[in-house]
């Protein structure tokens, strides 16, 4: 069964600022606190293959995949799928960037579906995305904020 979920933070920092940053997927073992590390394994305009790897849950399970992502710059948008699907049928990604006073609104939908055989059903892992995408937007938000400020007192 298809599981979905919805999620925004407001981060208090221009729109550019919170798209450069975040969008750098580089970066992302330092940006989340989930990731262990990330390789860049193919880039094409807008639109750049890669494998990330997590930090290992408390059992020490390692979980890893490829992931594609296309990001559009004109509209702040990102789209994102998993290319090694792992225990999903199914996973896509999308991010998009608002304006939102002096601030951003940033948002992440996902859509997926657990493979019969996976070791969580739907359900968990709706529960699962939910709790840890709070957690990430909270460390995300902290981390752009904190950057955004020190900008512009070098400003």
């Amino acid at each position: 069964m298809a599981s979905r979920t919805d999620n925004s933070v407001f981060i208090d920092a221009p729109v550019d600022f919170v798209w450069d940053m975040t969008n750098d997927v580089r970066t992302w073992p330092d940006l989340f606190t989930e990731y262990a590390s990330i390789e860049v394994l193919a880039e094409e305009g807008n639109t750049v293959r890669f494998r990330l790897t997590m930090v290992p849950d408390p059992d020490g399970s390692v979980w890893s995949w490829v992931s594609e992502r296309t990001a559009d710059p004109r509209t702040k948008t990102s789209k994102a799928h998993r290319v090694e699907t792992g225990p999903f049928e199914y996973m896509r990604i999308h991010w998009d960037f608002r304006a939102e006073g002096k601030g951003t609104r940033m948002r992440w939908r996902q859509e997926f579906e657990a493979k019969p055989d996976a070791p969580f059903d739907d359900a968990g892992i709706t529960k699962r995305i939910n709790d840890n995408t709070k957690i990430q937007m909270s460390v995300i938000k902290e981390k752009v904020e904190r950057a955004s400020a020190q900008v512009a007192r070098t400003s």
